[in-house]
């Protein structure tokens, strides 16, 4: 299905926000919307991450609106990397930023390592978000227990080789999650799925389309 893809700004609290929006043909099913945080900004993260790619084409496949965008001080974006705190309030305006086009959609919220931390410590206060995507999530140097009190619906995505992220560490995280959520284990070498980027991609196109069942 040829898309619409529009480069543009959002206004965000520090300032312009860089992002990538694209459209579903006219006239085509469109059945929610899904916004992809991109990885660690100091760390080389953008917008156009292999990961962050995927997790988008994604939501393409799935009949959704879809909007990539880059934290402050990425790219072409204004302000300074403020370690996770105001990267929360960029992602609440690009919330805003699509919820004004497509009013009444579920919203979904698809992260990648970093991008997957500030989306699922916002999900937990913004009731706008219908679930969340988390790829990669950073399991080492964060306090995870806002996770035990969120009814945000998560799916969590995780390479069986996962360097930032063991097995075991992330199934303590896991279980301290509240309902409902699942974790679908993809079965890669390392952080950044390298050599199996197909199967994260078909793994979060099932996250985002699908009912939610509990499932490990």
């Amino acid at each position: 299905m040829a898309r619409v893809v529009k480069s543009t700004f959002i206004q965000g609290p520090a300032g312009r926000l860089e992002a990538l929006h694209e459209e579903p043909d006219e006239g085509a099913r469109l059945d929610r919307v899904v916004l992809v945080c991109h990885p660690h900004p100091l760390y080389g993260g953008t917008l156009h991450n292999k990961v962050v790619f995927r997790l988008a084409r994604a939501g393409r496949r799935a009949h959704s609106a879809v909007l990539r965008f880059n934290f402050r001080g990425v790219g072409l974006s204004t302000g300074s990397y403020d370690e996770g705190e105001g990267e929360q309030d960029d992602l609440r305006a690009a919330l805003s930023y699509m919820n004004d086009r497509y009013p009444g959609l579920p919203m979904v919220v698809a992260g990648f390592s970093f991008g997957a931390r500030v989306a699922l410590r916002l999900a937990c206060r913004d009731s706008r978000i219908e679930r969340i995507v988390a790829a990669g999530t950073p399991v080492f140097k964060h306090d995870w227990s806002h996770l035990a009190q969120c009814g945000c619906a998560r799916i969590f995505l995780h390479s069986t080789n996962d360097e930032y992220g063991p097995r075991d560490a992330m199934e303590v995280i896991f279980a301290s999650a509240s309902e409902p959520k699942r974790i679908n284990w993809i079965e890669s070498s390392d952080h950044f799925f390298s050599d199996n980027l197909d199967g994260l991609e078909e793994a979060a196109y099932e996250a985002i389309r699908s009912p939610l069942t509990t499932a490990t």
